[in-house]
């Protein structure tokens, strides 16, 4: 059971990051970050590369302190009260993926908050600040997966901080490899974009189940079926 929900935490970084309102502009923007351009990638691969890196620990580091603050505040409350915390967990995980399906629009999901980072000199001081501004800012796309993960991290409270690293680096580890083959990712994005909008109602439907697992306390039964499975293979 802890397995599955380490994997839909990293599956949803990975959502995040191929949401079609992030994916393409991924590698000019972190061609901005390292100071240069798509065209000069290639030749400027590790400064991209040190960008990413750089990029990706400023968000990790704000998940990371939420993942903290939520299993502190979290894992101290009665246990009865946990279980009501869990089936609104259930509803908010529900209520994420009816939205990457698109069977529910919400005006405000659509809606992008986000904070600024200027005057700073240093390009790779300024890939980590623009990290943490990732994170803190609010994007239609990265906050209903992200969401949905708060929404888990919720009805398992002593998980919240190893679910939020796993949602990093589900997030992450693209933006890195991008970062390492910015002018090959552009080619590759503009051939795939269209392709790749389908995993957001695949991984919506995924999360629906997720949800309606956790509001009826059946979550169990997912590793229950794992030990059938393997019996049945090791026999």
């Amino acid at each position: 059971m802890v397995e599955v929900s380490y994997l839909v935490a990293f599956g949803a970084g990975i959502v995040s990051f191929l949401a079609p309102c992030v994916l393409p502009l991924v590698p000019g923007f972190l061609v901005y970050l390292a100071g240069t351009t798509v065209r000069e990638g290639a030749a400027k691969r590790w400064d991209i590369l040190i960008a990413s890196i750089l990029f990706v620990v400023g968000f990790s580091v704000v998940f990371a302190i939420l993942g903290v603050l939520l299993n502190t505040i979290l894992t101290s409350v009665a246990s009865d009260v946990q279980v009501w915390l869990s089936r609104a967990g259930g509803l908010i995980i529900i209520f994420f993926g009816l939205y990457l399906t698109g069977l529910i629009r919400v005006s405000w999901l659509e809606k992008e908050y986000k904070f600024r980072v200027t005057g700073i000199k240093s390009k790779y001081v300024t890939a980590f600040l623009f990290g943490v501004a990732f994170a803190v800012g609010w994007t239609p796309c990265v906050g209903a997966a992200l969401g949905a993960i708060l929404g888990l991290a919720a009805s398992q409270p002593s998980l919240a901080f190893t679910l939020l690293l796993a949602y990093s680096l589900g997030l992450g580890l693209p933006f890195i490899i991008t970062g390492l083959f910015a002018s090959q990712a552009v080619v590759w994005i503009n051939k795939y974009s269209r392709v790749l909008g389908y995993i957001n109602i695949v991984f919506g439907v995924l999360l629906i189940v997720l949800g309606i697992l956790i509001f009826t306390q059946t979550l169990g039964l997912i590793a229950d079926l794992t030990m059938i499975n393997g019996y049945i293979l090791g026999s």
